[in-house]
């Protein structure tokens, strides 16, 4: 196969996540060779807007996309809660590896648990999905937009310009910074995003021999928990401009899949609880609960808040 190159963004954990997926694609691929390929998306160099302004998840992808389609690299490492529903066409994901932790995470400036920190805290954090789920539980806090890479944030939180942030636990942990963590968020208080916590190697669909390759990295749970959740994303047509949130998990052999959707300011939130053997049904049948609570109406309605700028 020659030397592979795989693409990924040029960020601390970007750069972890994909040494991490080569490490383990080398062990079960004796001999395989691969170079990383660090690429700057449009995600990362526009820092000082929210990411549900300036056109959500396919900042983080859109330039890896192309690089990928024009190979110039043979395939990419993504965060999969990064990628749009829809890929590029002529493009999959090739591989969906082992998940780590899929919940968020609080960090506090001096080390007390969120349900301690004092009304008026300043939580930081850009995400419209955690923002809509904690104010509803802790409504007397102020939350922040912050953004920029998982160290910028830290920086930031020493610095007291914030008295906690709230993170996704696996970039934390894959960076070595487990031991930073305060708590971690149920799932019950705070839905992850969709994918969250998983990776996607992304490749050319018609790149047969990468693709057969990327089969020994496959994580078959991980597959199926973060398929459920993306069905279920599609069919509600979500972006970064709605608080949408899901969380599947495989017990006893099946899927059950927590669904959320919410106003940006937490004043109405829908969820349901879905379980099943197939991945997809799950997602769709989570997406059609939630559309018949109302969701349609929601999501309408914040989507035009959204394009006229409230």
């Amino acid at each position: 196969m020659g030397i592979l190159r795989i693409g990924s963004r040029k960020s601390a954990l970007a750069m972890t996540q994909t040494r991490w997926l080569i490490e383990q694609w080398q062990k079960r691929v004796p001999g395989l060779s691969a170079e990383v390929v660090p690429m700057t998306t449009r995600g990362d160099r526009v820092l000082d807007v929210p990411l549900s302004r300036v056109g959500g998840k396919g900042l983080f992808v859109e330039e890896i996309e192309r690089a990928l389609l024009e190979k110039r690299i043979d395939a990419a490492v993504h965060s999969l809660k990064d990628l749009p529903a829809q890929l590029a066409p002529g493009t999959v994901v090739g591989a969906v590896p082992r998940r780590e932790d899929p919940r968020d995470a609080v960090i506090t400036r001096d080390g007390r648990p969120f349900d301690d920190l004092p009304s008026g805290a300043r939580v930081g954090t850009s995400s419209l999905r955690r923002v809509a789920q904690l104010r509803r539980y802790r409504p007397d806090l102020a939350f922040i937009p912050l953004r920029g890479n998982v160290d910028t944030r830290l920086r930031k939180l020493a610095a007291g310009e914030v008295d906690a942030v709230v993170l996704a636990a696996a970039g934390i942990l894959r960076l070595g910074l487990g031991d930073r963590i305060t708590e971690y968020l149920s799932p019950e208080i705070c839905l992850p995003a969709v994918g969250q916590g998983a990776l996607a190697v992304q490749c050319r669909e018609a790149d047969e021999d990468t693709r057969r390759s990327l089969e020994s990295v496959e994580d078959a749970a991980a597959r199926k928990t973060v398929e459920a959740e993306r069905t279920c994303l599609a069919a509600l047509e979500g972006g970064c401009q709605v608080p949408i949130g899901a969380l599947a998990e495989i017990r006893d052999g099946h899927i059950r899949l927590a669904a959320m959707v919410a106003r940006p300011d937490g004043s109405e939130l829908l969820r349901v609880v879905v379980q099943g053997e197939d991945p997809a049904e799950v997602g769709r049948r989570a997406a059609a609960d939630l559309l018949e609570l109302g969701a349609g109406k929601l999501l309408q309605e914040t989507r035009e808040e959204a394009e006229l700028g409230g």
